[in-house]
């Protein structure tokens, strides 16, 4: 056993490649070993995405050249090379490939003895497997392509080698992260979240794996950047502390996508914890964060939920029995395989071990699986594709030049044409090693298929990544499978700006389409759209939401309503007054006061004061084309029967005096006849002008919306009213206004007459208290124009107004008349008789007070 482990380190302690003999030679890159610290190129061993994939390689080439059916009679061989995950390191080891491609000139150069020098002749590579990170297969498909050899990758994801003029050949058997970036704008699409960061790490597979993601936003919509964060390379003390911080900038963008290496999302998380961020941040991470243990190891509850990607794969069950079944004696082909040794089992091989410290010393007995974790490295299956597709590409194309021929050919022997060898890689179509189909497109990406998993942390504590779904070109989320560190199944959010409740519209913020400013639609506006108020049609009014419009209520004035009761009541007395006085009169109609107040006048007098009175009920009643006719008859009507005759009633008075005073003729048109003809004379004009009013503009109906307009839309109101205009009403009531001034006039003037004229003054006090009613009303009425209660205090001021007038003219003019037919008839016979019983009563009243007196004396 001592001289096994010796045997190990017979060779150079650096040993940078491992080379399988065969008759067709294929070029592993692989990142054996981590980026070294400043001035090192190389770190510490990679035990899974090195030992693991270089494995796999070499299990895959055994396998196929075991293979009857594959490549019969012809061997594989392999060199393969250590990247230490750095692309200019790996370019170096990549000349390797191409040496036996390039003519040395030896003509200049003589041995000691002076002979010419002899060259080791190289092994001419045909093909290469790998490399595992974009920036260094972009480093190598530079230099590959110059030399015309293919090359298949097993993780390089970067969108821009699927670019067929640069890397024309260059082929992968993953899917490009343009794949990986539209099922990550899937996840957060069907996430609901609208607003989130970027993190990438430094290098072709971050930047342009963002880029994708980016673009995809910008193309789809509905998804912001808040920020676009770079890891450095060579990270700075405090670099990753200070990433968190700049995070914390934008704390609503609570989702970070993060395509990054595993290296670097593990220092991400470390910051996040260290900054007391557990649970804040919602980390979407790429394939390179997939379902791997090592970024989150001791960090467990700072990464809970985190939602990763991962090509679908299968583990490969041979690979696991052939890797336990390793060991340090049969695996001497492996260089680094007693590095690996040291590393998984935490020992030393004697005084050659590359672990300093005292650790315990190898047996060599120790076995994987059993006195070590293992778990199969995610892209194993992937290694073994890229290998079985060069294989079925040689295997065509020997199919093609060599057919019927066992082994190879002169034709493939002596030189195999890389583009031919790549129109086949091309063509290839095969079930892989986890049963999956290898194809490729015209750009050599292979079909995007991804497994969607969530870090969960169970009820006892164990952290694992659970599937929570896949992506096929479209998206398939178990959302109920899903499971949040704060143990609510809704959904976290990661969106800048709240969504704005209805009604309300999104004030954009300039240049950031996710961020917004809630607006409410004030007024009469609704919200027409996302972004938009619109104002509603004049007839309607906002619904309670603001999210369209609604007809705006009509109303009219109701008879229930105070504004109508009260007219409703003062009319109701007023025309069982004016009933009363007039049945009165009808009763007593040949009696000496009603035939010197001049009977045929004052019914058309007492005709005026019932209308006056009646239009009240016309002004409350419900407007249609009937009620507004009568209103435009009845409105002004009735004042101009009262006015009229009151109007040639003081202008008989005034006519009567004024020719007493220059003669003892009686003037002409006195007469009861002469004086109903001049009443209906001035009241036809009245009518006529009701006419030409009707012929000019028939009645009609209208819904005043802008009357009861107020500032909150719900309480506005569209008012049911006749269509008569505050100037039509004027003129209505103006032929009226005008005959009750001139009536004041001739009051005035007919002041003075003798007590003869017993209604001279009556009718003097009824104008006067008219005109000071008409004087109150216009500034009642036209000074509410602007008022939300217009339409009831018109209403009910027109309508006291008129009953007022006529309650004052019947009052005055009537009321004492009725006063003295019903309790003092003794008054109401002619004058003569009048006087005589009025001597009588005296004489009699002298003749009792002598008697008391006599009686005094006595």
């Amino acid at each position: 056993m001592l001289l096994l482990l010796l045997s190990f380190f017979a060779a150079p302690e650096y040993a940078h490649s491992i080379r399988l003999d065969g008759d067709i030679i294929l070029g592993g890159l692989f990142p054996v070993h981590s980026r070294g610290d400043r001035g090192t190129p190389c770190g510490e061993l990679k035990k899974e995405k090195g030992i693991h994939r270089l494995e796999a390689m070499m299990f895959a080439i055994d396998l196929i050249n075991k293979d009857p059916e594959l490549l019969p009679n012809i061997t594989l061989g392999a060199r393969i090379l250590d990247t230490c995950s750095r692309d200019t390191y790996a370019l170096e080891q990549s000349l390797t490939f191409v040496q036996a491609l390039i003519e040395r000139d030896g003509s200049d150069v003589r041995c000691a003895n002076g002979d010419p020098p002899i060259f080791t002749k190289p092994d001419k590579i045909v093909g290469v497997i790998g490399a595992a990170a974009s920036s260094v297969s972009i480093m190598v498909a530079n230099i590959l392509r110059l030399f015309k050899i293919p090359q298949i990758s097993y993780a390089s994801t970067a969108p821009e080698l699927s670019d067929n003029t640069r890397y024309d050949f260059f082929s992968r058997v993953v899917p490009p992260d343009s794949y990986q970036a539209q099922a990550m704008m899937d996840i957060v699409t069907a996430m609901e979240w609208n607003y989130v960061s970027t993190l990438a790490s430094e290098g072709n597979y971050g930047e342009s794996g963002v880029e994708a993601f980016i673009q995809i936003s910008r193309e789809t919509g509905g998804v912001c950047i808040a920020q676009s964060l770079k890891i450095p390379r060579e990270p700075r003390p405090g670099e990753f502390d200070k990433i968190i911080r700049r995070l914390l900038e934008t704390s609503n963008a609570r989702a970070i996508i993060m395509f990054a290496n595993e290296d670097d999302i593990r220092r991400v998380l470390d910051a996040a914890k260290r900054n007391n961020q557990t649970g804040h941040f919602l980390w979407v991470g790429s394939d390179s964060w997939g379902s791997k243990i090592s970024p989150v190891i001791g960090q467990e509850r700072v990464a809970e939920g985190a939602i990763t990607i991962l090509p679908k794969r299968a583990s490969v069950d041979a690979f696991d029995r052939y890797f336990r079944s390793r060991s340090l004696s049969n695996n001497r082909r492996n260089v680094w395989f007693a590095e690996f040794w040291e590393e998984n089992f935490n020992c030393k091989l004697g005084m050659h071990g590359k672990r300093p410290g005292s650790l315990k010393k190898c047996t060599g007995l120790e076995k994987v699986g059993r006195d070590s974790s293992y778990e199969q490295e995610g892209k194993v299956q992937f290694v073994m594709d890229a290998v079985y597709a060069m294989a079925h590409a040689l295997h065509r194309m020997h199919r093609e030049l060599c057919y019927g021929y066992a082994g190879l050919c002169p034709r493939m022997a002596n030189n195999i044409d890389g583009k031919e060898l790549l129109s086949h890689i091309r063509a290839v179509s095969f079930n892989g090693s986890a049963g999956t189909p290898v194809v490729f497109n015209e750009n050599g990406d292979a079909p995007g298929r991804y497994d969607i998993f969530q870090y969960q942390i169970t009820n006892k504590s164990i952290a694992e990544y659970r599937v929570i779904g896949s992506w096929t070109n479209k998206l398939h989320l178990k959302v109920e499978a899903m499971q949040w560190r704060t143990g609510d199944p809704s959904l976290p959010a990661s969106i800048c700006s709240i969504p704005c409740r209805a009604g309300e519209r999104k004030k954009v913020v300039k240049g950031v389409p996710c961020c917004w400013h809630c607006e409410r639609c004030e007024g009469y506006h609704f919200q027409a759209s996302e972004f938009t108020c619109e104002l509603c049609p004049y007839e309607m009014r906002p619904d309670i939401n603001r999210t369209g419009c609604v007809p705006i209520p009509i109303i009219k004035l109701e008879w229930h309503s105070p504004w109508a009761i009260i007219p409703v009541f003062i009319s109701m007395l007023g025309i069982i007054a004016t009933s009363f006085v007039i049945v009165t009169f009808v009763r007593y109609n040949d009696t000496p006061i009603v035939r010197a107040s001049g009977r045929e006048m004052s019914y058309v007098l007492l005709t005026g004061i019932f209308l006056c009175y009646a239009i009240t009920f016309l002004m409350i009643a419900t407007p249609d084309v009937g009620v507004c006719s009568f209103r435009r008859i009845f409105l002004g009507l009735g004042m101009c029967f009262s006015y009229a005759a009151l109007l040639t009633k003081t202008n008989r008075i005034h006519r009567i005096f004024e020719q007493g005073k220059k003669s003892v003729t009686a003037p002409r048109f006195i007469s009861p006849a002469s004086q109903l003809v001049i009443t209906f004379s001035l009241i036809s004009v009245q009518l006529l002008g009701v006419f030409v009013w009707f012929a000019v503009d028939p009645p009609h109906t209208v819904v005043d919306y802008g009357e009861q307009r107020t500032q909150d839309p719900l309480a506005a109101r569209g008012v049911l009213k006749c269509d008569i205009s505050d100037l039509s009403l004027i003129c209505s009531l103006g032929y009226s206004i005008l005959l009750m001034v001139t009536c004041t006039v001739y009051a005035i003037k007919t002041r003075g007459v003798p007590e003869t004229f017993n209604e001279a003054k009556p009718i003097g006090f009824t104008m006067y208290t008219t005109c000071i009613i008409w004087l109150a009303f216009i500034p009642i009425f036209f000074g509410t124009s602007q008022s939300a209660e217009r339409m009831y205090i018109q209403t009910t001021t027109l309508t006291i107004s008129l009953s007022l007038s006529a309650s004052v003219s019947l009052g005055m003019l009537y009321m004492p008349k009725v006063y003295i037919i019903l309790f003092h008839p003794e008054q109401n016979v002619p004058k003569r008789k009048r006087s005589f019983k009025l001597k009588e009563h005296r004489a009699g009243s002298r003749n009792q007070k002598s008697s008391q007196k006599i009686k005094k004396k006595k």
